[in-house]
């Protein structure tokens, strides 16, 4: 997977870049989820808040939003960027 090298923090627009193949479609994706200010690279408070977490944090609490459990009870795979029940 070729965003392995953008899993940490403070890499969500550059991790989005190479999961679409382009800056400006990333940006918009960005802008479209309040990640950031449309037209611009500048991160919303949301995007902060994204931005300062892991790819690993992120599946997490997508995960647990999606099925109104808690995180502790999801598995992260690195490899593929999901999560699964325990």
């Amino acid at each position: 997977m070729k965003t392995q090298s953008f899993m940490g923090r403070g890499q969500l627009i550059d991790r989005v870049t190479a999961q679409v193949g382009d800056r400006n479609l990333a940006l918009k994706i960005l802008a479209k989820r309040g990640h950031v200010y449309p037209h611009t690279d500048m991160l919303t408070s949301e995007g902060i808040l994204k931005d300062n977490m892991t790819s690993e944090e992120r599946a997490l609490e997508r995960s647990a939003k999606k099925s109104n459990k808690s995180t502790n009870n999801f598995i992260y795979n690195s490899i593929t960027n999901k999560t699964q029940l325990k």
